[in-house]
């Protein structure tokens, strides 16, 4: 069992690494420019692209669980046909996007307050980016069914192409020609493009027979369309929620001034790079608990929840200690202006804590996926911020100011971990396998 574990975790943790490390990359590009404009057109821009895709995050954690349990029962067609749907949602939900656009950036700049010079340059940053939505939607619906179908070196592959191309595309663009944000936009979307046309031949290459399994009426059956959705709904909604909790966190920073927008900006990021790392052990969850549901082994399913359970603990010590001991020198390789870096360092207490309290939200979320137990997700979103993300927030900031906003951030992130804990056994170890 732990030897299936880590042959999945460790290639889906490289590749999800890759993603913050380019962000950091990103953000080191911006941070040390002459000013922190540019670093917060990026924070801004970023926030915008974070909700709209993460939004629509179903396209890849739906496609991973239905496709787990179809490979679990060895039915091919329905794989390939889970494909063909997620694929053409994917493609329908970009169009609508890029036809959204003007409307998506007045609605994200009435609810994100920045100065005048910063929203032009996140604009600027929006108005090119948007264009890679297909190739970014398509690409959660291929890595989710690779990752169904128990295997994580194709994404870790994609991933690693995607984002050294992104690396190789901004440091073109930004020291070479000397574009700033634009640069940054432009080569996030080279590279997403160059990612989905490699992720579309390996399938047309390595599954070629399988293709041979697809039907087009197959495809749109109402049944396991409704199915499809109906899942997929609540994953939606619920990374709705988790989105707005982010994007929440952004903004309360942007009302406390420029200096805490960066400084919180730069934080942020510790606390994303841990959860792409653990998110490795939830997209092992996914897969593995779709699999053993599909095979029908409630024994072989209560084990590898309990495992990938002890894999998340273990590896968030390391990180609380690490963050605890050396923020202010990881902090330092993303900027050297120096009132950030003073101001960061009354903050490195919460980063310290973020894994330690947030590793079972992430873990969980990888066993309901696979079980496309997706209503309970939903709940628990809903429960942990407007019960107690939002309550602490307005409660403690006019108190505590930015430590307040912290810590109502990690009561946030503790809160989903516990809930889904004690629905586990009704959600997934006493449903009907």
């Amino acid at each position: 069992m732990r030897k299936e574990i880590l042959k999945l975790a460790l290639p889906n943790i490289l590749s999800n690494i890759s993603v913050p490390l380019l962000g950091l990359v990103d953000l080191a590009l911006m941070g040390h420019l002459d000013s922190e404009i540019h670093l917060n057109a990026i924070a801004i821009g970023g926030v915008i692209f974070s909700f709209i895709y993460l939004s629509f995050g179903f396209l890849r954690m739906g496609t991973t669980g239905f496709t787990a349990q179809a490979y679990g029962q060895g039915n091919e067609e329905e794989s390939v046909l889970i494909l063909s749907r997620s694929l053409l949602v994917s493609f329908a939900i970009a169009l609508l996007l890029v036809l959204s656009q003007e409307l998506i950036l007045f609605i994200s700049f009435q609810l994100l307050e920045s100065s005048s010079e910063v929203l032009s340059n996140a604009k600027l940053y929006f108005s090119i980016r948007i264009y890679a939505a297909p190739a970014t939607l398509g690409l959660y619906a291929i890595s989710g069914w690779f990752i169904g179908r128990q295997n994580t070196k194709i994404p870790l592959l994609l991933a690693l192409v995607i984002n050294f191309a992104n690396l190789g595309f901004n440091l073109l663009f930004v020291r070479v020609f000397e574009m700033k944000s634009d640069g940054v936009a432009w080569g996030t979307l080279l590279a997403q493009y160059l990612g989905f046309l490699i992720g579309l031949s390996i399938i047309a290459l390595r599954y070629r027979s399988n293709l041979r399994l697809w039907n087009y009426s197959k495809m749109l059956d109402g049944a396991h369309l409704r199915a499809f959705f109906h899942v997929n709904r609540d994953i939606f909604i619920r990374t709705i929620v988790l989105i707005s909790s982010l994007s929440f966190f952004t903004s309360a920073s942007a009302k406390l001034g420029e200096t805490v927008l960066a400084v919180n900006t730069l934080l942020f990021q510790f606390f994303l790079f841990f959860s792409y790392f653990i998110d490795g052990f939830a997209n092992a969850a996914e897969a593995l608990v779709g699999k053993y549901i599909g095979l029908n082994k409630p024994i072989e399913l209560k084990r590898v929840i309990r495992k990938i359970m002890w894999w998340g603990l273990s590896i968030s010590l390391p990180f609380s200690i690490g963050f605890f001991f050396f923020a202010e020198q990881l902090i330092s390789i993303l900027t050297d202006l120096p009132n950030i870096i003073q101001e960061a360092k009354a903050y490195f207490i919460w980063i310290a804590i973020v894994p330690l309290v947030s590793f079972a939200a992430f873990i969980y979320d990888g066993i309901y996926i696979g079980a496309t137990q997706a209503k309970a997700m939903r709940n628990s979103m809903f429960f942990a911020s407007l019960l107690g993300y939002l309550p602490l927030f307005y409660l403690l900031n006019p108190l505590l100011g930015n430590h307040g906003l912290w810590i109502a951030f990690l009561a946030f992130l503790g809160a989903r971990g516990l809930l889904l804990w004690l629905w586990e056994r009704k959600f997934i170890l006493n449903r009907k396998i």
